[in-house]
C-alpha cells in the first residue's frame, strides 16, 4: 500500500480532497517530510517552541497551584499568525513534532493556540460583518509520532494518529517549572551573597558539584612511589627476536609483591639476575568478545567525545541534522531496542556483504540497564544500512563531521548484530629459583620437579605449608605473561584492528596491545635477556571530561537524554568550569558557588535527591503521579530555606587572583576578573580606577603561519580556540592546541 493511500482520511463527502496542514519544528524536517507526503499536504515549521515562560519574570503563579503563565515570545508572533492563517484553510491539522516529551509539549502548545482560537486574517482577507471566524476543532487535530523519517515510518504514523499524550506534556511542564523555580529563586540569592549575574540550576549545580569535588580530590591527593619490573625472556625452542616475550613480576614466595622504592627494586633485580627461570604453568582458553549494544543518547555522546573529540553539544547538533534528513533514527533516546524490520535489514546486509560466517544464528536482543528506559523507543541507528557515509555528500549539505558521526553510528549498528570475536588467550606463569639444588631443577611451590632425588625430597618435606604445598626458597618469584591471538575477528572486522593506534579507538573496541607469545612448554627452561625496571607514581582520580561526566550523571540517575548536552554547555558558558586538554576544571567562581550551595542548600544539590526528582518526573510521564502536588512538595521547604538563608548567610568574599602586573593608570595591582566574554584584567582600585585590559594566555608553541606566539582566545559563546597573537595581520586559528610545552599566562 502506497503512502498516498492515507488520503482516505481527508476526503470530504463529495470525494474531493481537503487541505491537510502538517506542523513540524524545523524547515529541514519539513522538506524531508514533503518528499514522502507530496503536494496534498502543506508542511509548516514552528521553529521550535511557540509559547514559553517569560524571560523577564518568574512566569509561575505560585499562589494558584503553580499555574504557568505562558506567553508568545515577540520573535514568534509572526510565525504564530502564519500558522493560524494556514490552519484556517485546513480541514485536518497534523502535529508531527519530535517523539519525546519536549516534542509532545510543542505539539500541545500549538494545539492550544490553534484550538478554538479566532484566526486573524491579513488585511486583504479581512472578514465581512457577520461572517464567522474559522476555528480549529478538537477532532480536526491529530498527533503523529515517528522515530525515523522514512516512507514506511511516515506512512504508519499517518495511518495511526493519536491524541496528544497529556501525561508527557505534564512531565515536561513539571521539569520546566521546577527548573524555573530553582533558577529564578536561587540565582538572585547568589547575586546578593556572591556576585551579580550568577545562575543556579537544579541539575547544572549537581554536575558542577561533581567537577568541584573531583578537583578537591585531585588537590588533596598525595602520590606514592611504586616500581614494576618486566623481565624479557626467551624459550629454548624460539631463538631470536620472535622467541622473546615479556613477563611481569607479580609474587614473591606466594605473596603479592609491592615494590615501594628504588632500593627495594634493586634488591629484587639483584636476585632476579642470578635466578633461573622455567615455565611453571601454561593456561589456554578461548575468549569471546561480544559487540556493544546500539547507541543511546549518552553512549553516542560518550563515544563521539572519546573517538571523534566532539562535545556533547556538537554531537547532538550533527545528529539532529542527520535525523531531519532521514538518515538516522531519533537521537534522544535511552533505549537499546531495535525494530524487527531494522534487525532483518542489517542481518541481510551482513550475510550478503560481510560474510555468512559473520552472521549469528539468531538476532541479538539488547536490554536497557536503565530502569527508566522507554523500550517503545528505538536505539540510535541508521535508517538504511546500505547507505554508507561516503555517499552522503550528495544527499545534503553535510561536512566531514556529519560523515564521521554517521560512520560511527553505522558501524555500531551493524556491529551489534554481527558474530562475536573469538580469541585464543594464553597465560604463562614463570617461576624463578636461586639456582640448582643437588644438581636438580629449582623447586616450585606447587610441587617437586620429577627429576628431584628422594634425598632432596626428604629435605624439602619439612618445609611443607599447611596446604600441603612446598615452601618456596628464599628469593623465589612468580612472573606472568599474557598474550592473545584473534582467532576470528567477528564484529571487530568493522574496526580494522590492525590499524588501531590510539587510545580513543581502544575505548570503543577494547585493549588490543597484548603480545603474541612464542610456543612454550611447561617446565621449559628460559633464558634471561634483560630486566626492565620502571618507576611509577600513583595518580589522582582523573578529572572529568565530557564523556566521563555524562557517564557519571547517567550512573547517578541524574538528567535524561535531552538534558546532558545543555547541562555541559551551561556550566561552561557561565564560566563555572574551564576545559584544559578536554578535562573540566572548576574556576574559583564555580568552586565558590558550589561551596555556598553545599553549605545552605545541600539537599537541593544532593545526588540522590536529584535522582529521585528525575524518577518522579518519569512517574508523571507514566501517569502515576500528578505534577502540581509534586512541585508543591518540593517548593514549600525550598522557599523556607531561601528566606532563612537570605537573612542569615553572610556575603561571600571571592578569592582575588592577582595578575602580578601594575595598573598603567594608577599603579595599583591588576586582578583577574570574569565578565560576559570570559577572563580579563581590571584594576584593584575599581571603582575609582576603571582601567581594564585583555588577558592573554600564551602557550609554548609557535604560529605555523608566521612564527609568532600562539595565545588562547574565547569565542563569544565561551568556547576556547587558539590563535596567533599577531592577529589581524595573521589569521591563524585552531580549535586544537598546537604542539608545545606547558602553557603560561601572560598577565
Amino acid at each position: 500500500m502506497h503512502l498516498q493511500e492515507i488520503l482516505r482520511y481527508t476526503q470530504n463527502d463529495k470525494g474531493g480532497i481537503m487541505k491537510n496542514l502538517v506542523i513540524v519544528e524545523s524547515p529541514t524536517k519539513a522538506r524531508t517530510l514533503q518528499k514522502f507526503l507530496g503536494d496534498k499536504y502543506q508542511i509548516e515549521a514552528s521553529m521550535g517552541h511557540i509559547r514559553d515562560l517569560p524571560k523577564s519574570e518568574l512566569g509561575v503563579d505560585i499562589e494558584h497551584n503553580f499555574e504557568p503563565q505562558y506567553i508568545i515570545p515577540r520573535d514568534k508572533k509572526k510565525k504564530v499568525n502564519e500558522l493560524k492563517r494556514s490552519a484556517k484553510e485546513a480541514s485536518t491539522l497534523w502535529l508531527a513534532t519530535d517523539p519525546d516529551r519536549e516534542g509532545e509539549a510543542i505539539a500541545w502548545h500549538i494545539a492550544e493556540l490553534l484550538r478554538n482560537s479566532e484566526v486573524k486574517s491579513p488585511a486583504s482577507l479581512s472578514l465581512q460583518r457577520g461572517e464567522q471566524k474559522s476555528k480549529v476543532k478538537n477532532e480536526d487535530i491529530k498527533r503523529v509520532v515517528f522515530h525515523e523519517i522514512t516512507e514506511d515510518a511516515i506512512k504508519n504514523a499517518f495511518e495511526h494518529p493519536r491524541n496528544i499524550d497529556i501525561k508527557l506534556v505534564d512531565a515536561q511542564q513539571a521539569r520546566r517549572i521546577l527548573d524555573r523555580l530553582v533558577g529564578y529563586k536561587l540565582s538572585p540569592l547568589l547575586w546578593e551573597k556572591i556576585k551579580k549575574g550568577l545562575s543556579a540550576g537544579r541539575v547544572q549545580s549537581v554536575a558542577l558539584r561533581l567537577i568541584v569535588e573531583r578537583e578537591k580530590e585531585v588537590a588533596a591527593f598525595e602520590p606514592e612511589e611504586y616500581w614494576s619490573i618486566e623481565v624479557e625472556l626467551q624459550g629454548e625452542s624460539g631463538k631470536g627476536e620472535g622467541g622473546r616475550f615479556l613477563a611481569n613480576l607479580i609474587e614473591q614466595n606466594g605473596k603479592k609483591l609491592v615494590i615501594k622504592n628504588k632500593k627495594e627494586a634493586d634488591e629484587h633485580i639483584h636476585n632476579l639476575e642470578k635466578s633461573e627461570y622455567r615455565v611453571l604453568k601454561i593456561t589456554k582458553k578461548e575468549v569471546r568478545r561480544y559487540p556493544y549494544a546500539p547507541f543511546t543518547t549518552s553512549t553516542l555522546q560518550q563515544t563521539a567525545a572519546n573517538r571523534l573529540g566532539m562535545s556533547a553539544k556538537k554531537t547532538m547538533m550533527l545528529a539532529q541534522a542527520l535525523y531531519e534528513h532521514g538518515l538516522i533514527t531519533y537521537m534522544r533516546t535511552d533505549s537499546v531496542n531495535l525494530s524487527a524490520q531494522a534487525i532483518g535489514a542489517v542481518r541481510t546486509y551482513i550475510g550478503n556483504f560481510i560474510g555468512k560466517s559473520y552472521l549469528p544464528k539468531v538476532p541479538r536482543i539488547f536490554k536497557s540497564k536503565s530502569k527508566n528506559a522507554q523500550e517503545a523507543h528505538e536505539a540510535i541507528r541508521v535508517t538504511d544500512v546500505r547507505e554508507k557515509g561516503e555517499g552522503l555528500r550528495e544527499k545534503g549539505n553535510f561536512n566531514k563531521d556529519h560523515l564521521r558521526l554517521y560512520d560511527l553510528i553505522w558501524k555500531r549498528f551493524v556491529a551489534c548484530q554481527m558474530s562475536e570475536a573469538v580469541m585464543d588467550q594464553t597465560t604463562v606463569d614463570v617461576e624463578t629459583g636461586d639456582g640448582v639444588i643437588l644438581g636438580r631443577s629449582p623447586v616450585s611451590k606447587y610441587g617437586v620437579n620429577s627429576a628431584t632425588t628422594p634425598e632432596s625430597t626428604d629435605q624439602l618435606d619439612s618445609g611443607r605449608g599447611r596446604h600441603g604445598d612446598l615452601a618456596r626458597m628464599t628469593g623465589n618469584y612468580l612472573l606472568r605473561a599474557t598474550g592473545s591471538v584473534i582467532k576470528f575477528d567477528g564484529w571487530l572486522k568493522l574496526y580494522q584492528i590492525s590499524k588501531i593506534k590510539d587510545q580513543r579507538d581502544e575505548e570503543e573496541i577494547g585493549d588490543t596491545k597484548e603480545q603474541r607469545l612464542p610456543e612454550l612448554k611447561e617446565n621449559e627452561q628460559l633464558d634471561l635477556i634483560q630486566l626492565l625496571p620502571g618507576q611509577h607514581f600513583t595518580e589522582p582520580p582523573p578529572r572529568y571530561n565530557e564523556a566521563s561526566l555524562i557517564k557519571k550523571l547517567e550512573e547517578l540517575g541524574i538528567g535524561r537524554p535531552s538534558t546532558y548536552a545543555p547541562i555541559l554547555s551551561t556550566i561552561q558558558e557561565r564560566f563555572y568550569v574551564e576545559k584544559l586538554e578536554r578535562k573540566f576544571i572548576p574556576t574559583p567562581l564555580g568552586t565558590t558557588v558550589t561551596d555556598f550551595l553545599l553549605e545552605y542548600f545541600s539537599d537541593i544539590i544532593d545526588y540522590s535527591f536529584t535522582a529521585r526528582m528525575e524518577d518522579e518526573l518519569d512517574e508523571i510521564a507514566r501517569g502515576e503521579r500528578e505534577w502540581k502536588p509534586t512541585i508543591g512538595t518540593f517548593y514549600e521547604p525550598f522557599e523556607e530555606k531561601l528566606e532563612k538563608t537570605s537573612k542569615t548567610a553572610k556575603k561571600v568574599k571571592m578569592e582575588v587572583q592577582y595578575a602580578g602586573k601594575q595598573c598603567p593608570e594608577c599603579g595599583k595591582e591588576l586582578i583577574i576578573r570574569i565578565g560576559k566574554f570570559g577572563k580579563f584584567l581590571a584594576c584593584s582600585g575599581f571603582p575609582e580606577c576603571k582601567h581594564t585590559e585583555s588577558l592573554e594566555e600564551k602557550i609554548d608553541a609557535k604560529c605555523p603561519d608566521c612564527g609568532g606566539e600562539v595565545v588562547v582566545r574565547k569565542t563569544r559563546r565561551g568556547k576556547t580556540f587558539y590563535g596567533c597573537k599577531n592577529w589581524p595581520g595573521c589569521k591563524f586559528a585552531s580549535w586544537t592546541k598546537p604542539k608545545g610545552n606547558n602553557s603560561e599566562s601572560t598577565k
